[in-house]
């Protein structure tokens, strides 16, 4: 294979090969050549955030006497087409590179120059791209933009969506009671709709978690420059940029007060993976109940069918497994491991830079894209579509000895405990052993061990 044509470029260490038709220049080729160790580059959620943010930074300039307007207007058109997600080949570097991130603000730097220049305009990345910026505060705030504009527009509405279909299913199963378990052994009965509301309830305080969360990650570090003085800004810079980027995404970001917080410390990512981890964990129990609720069909509960999506083994005919809720809890465990590496890296933050952002970013955006994309699989392909198989359901009601915790105030705890144990015993109802053992008449022992009316005492 022939070798392709290359270019020559130069930065402060000297002369450097470049493909060709690469956007990107020397730094950039340098990163390419020394950072070989996922083959991943950094999310394209985050690439668009970073050129968003170099578009409010071009504008801010311009506003304040930084960049000539001509020079301005070609920084922020070149950047829209990466938003709008042209060149995403001229992206290439390594997640696992310098640990400010600074070769993805330079290949960014140097590609929007080259889309920037012209015969007329000639545009430095460093000079007019990277003006009254570090890779310092732009890295950290396009990790936050792009984290902010995942969750509004990925996370947030396929939460909504399962927390719909979840509801859907609560009104038409309002009327089936089922046997409640705790430490999996039988319990007290309760509304199949009852036990959906709790798994609707997890999901809506996990979103107002993550809400209260967002507030934080809508403060921004620009502004702080190098180490947070702001050094090479002009003093308006940060909030300029801020405002430009919230009227360019709709979604509220402001500057950070602190700009030496903002770029020594990352623990409000830290803190939206842990919201997240707790999103996974819900899942996680959400996809368990429903695996544990279908199971047998034969030889286990079988109080449920979840949809037949696909065969279940290579050797056994006819088995179908809940593939939906095994592949949401794998996804959801990725969550929870992705997490301990944004906190290991959260711990990075040596005096006043965080040197984990790339690791913090691509694992953050990871985090959301699994989280979003596993509550519409749960939603579409589990919840919407499982069905009841009532006859299960009310054979066990009709056989659970534990029913006889209601009559506590009529016969005391130690007496329930002789029925309970004859009842399991002999196997037989826990109506006719009541009846046997206690001088309550049988239509007040139907109506003691009703399970529909145990299920909502307070109506009594």
């Amino acid at each position: 294979m022939s070798k392709p044509a290359m270019r020559q470029e130069q930065d402060s260490l000297g002369p450097v090969e470049v493909p060709e038709k690469a956007l990107w220049g020397a730094q950039t080729q340098r990163a390419v050549d020394n950072f070989q160790i996922s083959g991943r580059a950094l999310p394209a959620a985050f690439i668009r955030a970073l050129a968003q943010t170099k578009a409010a930074c071009a504008e801010a300039n311009q506003a304040l006497g930084q960049l000539p307007e001509a020079v301005a207007g070609a920084i922020v058109a070149a950047a829209e087409e990466i938003v709008s997600g042209e060149h995403a080949e001229a992206f290439p570097v390594d997640v696992y590179q310098t640990g400010s991130g600074t070769s993805s603000n330079m290949n960014m730097n140097e590609v929007l120059a080259r889309l920037a220049s012209t015969d007329a305009t000639s545009v430095h990345p460093n000079d007019h791209v990277n003006r009254s910026q570090s890779s310092n505060d732009v890295i950290p705030t396009a990790l936050h933009v792009a984290a902010s504009t995942e969750l509004e527009q990925r996370l947030f509405p396929a939460l909504r969506h399962l927390i719909a279909v979840i509801a859907r299913r609560e009104g038409e199963l309002t009327g089936v009671v089922k046997t409640g378990r705790t430490h999996l052994m039988d319990a007290m009965p309760l509304r199949m709709s009852q036990e959906l509301s709790g798994w609707r309830t997890q999901l809506e305080l996990d979103l107002e978690r993550i809400r209260d969360t967002r507030v934080r990650v809508n403060r921004l570090a620009i502004g702080g420059t190098a180490v947070g003085t702001g050094i090479n800004a002009p003093a308006e810079f940060g909030d300029r940029v801020a405002r430009r980027l919230a009227e360019r995404t709709g979604i509220e970001f402001v500057r950070e007060a602190n700009g030496f917080t903002a770029l020594a410390s990352q623990d409000t990512a830290v803190e939206l993976s842990g919201q997240l981890r707790t999103v996974a964990t819900s899942l996680i129990k959400i996809a368990n109940d429903l695996r544990w609720m279908n199971s047998g069909p034969l030889a286990g509960l079988g109080e449920i069918a979840l949809p037949a999506l696909q065969p279940g083994s290579s050797i056994m005919p006819g088995k179908v497994n809940p593939v939906i809720p095994e592949a949401v809890i794998m996804a959801s465990q990725q969550v929870v491991g992705l997490d301990a590496a944004i906190a290991a890296a959260g711990q990075g933050g040596n005096f006043q830079l965080n040197v984990g952002l790339p690791l913090i970013a691509d694992n953050l955006l990871h985090q959301v894209g699994l989280l979003a994309r596993a509550a519409e699989h749960l939603a579409d392909r589990a919840m919407a579509g499982f069905t009841v198989n009532e006859a299960v359901l009310k054979e066990a009601l009709d056989r659970n000895p534990i029913l006889v915790t209601a009559l506590n105030a009529e016969i005391g705890y130690e007496a329930g405990a002789r029925i309970a144990k004859e009842a399991y015993a002999s196997g037989r109802p826990i109506l006719d052993v009541a009846e046997e053992h206690t001088d309550i008449p049988r239509a007040r022992l139907e109506a003691l061990l009703d399970p529909a009316v145990l299920t909502d005492p307070q109506d009594d």
